[in-house]
């Protein structure tokens, strides 16, 4: 079973490629406000370097946060997406050791169908000035 992860709480994002409960391979950049410019670049580039196209992927691991609102919002919606279009598992953990906890339990055979955000606090939102 081939499983990506994805990590998108922080300045720097990761992704990582799992087969089954081995680590192909993980990386990481400074997304910065670049995230959803090269998220999908990334991720396209650590398939082919691994000679799989998106539909090797069998499964989604993700990291639902605390974290960063906008980082968690477009790593959130595009493994959401991903997960949909392509027909495969999801699943998100909140835990220190996120992505084995999510790849056992994708192995498991769980599946949230999607997941949510957790961001850690109470949002905060501002009252206009006018």
């Amino acid at each position: 079973m081939i499983i990506l992860t994805l990590r998108t709480d922080q300045p720097t994002a990761s992704i990582a490629l799992y087969n089954d409960d081995t680590l192909l391979e993980r990386i990481a950049w400074e997304a910065h406000r670049e995230l959803a410019r090269t998220i999908h670049t990334k991720i396209r580039s650590l398939l082919a370097k691994h000679d799989y196209t998106w539909q090797d992927i069998a499964g989604l691991v993700c990291y639902e946060g605390p974290g960063s609102f906008t980082g968690l919002r477009i790593g959130l919606t595009v493994a959401n997406t991903l997960a949909h279009e392509l027909a495969i598992p999801i699943v998100g953990t909140t835990t220190e050791d996120w992505e084995r906890d999510g790849v056992q339990k994708l192995l498991d055979g769980t599946n949230q169908t999607v997941v949510l955000p957790h961001y850690g606090r109470e949002p905060h939102i501002t009252t206009p000035k006018k």
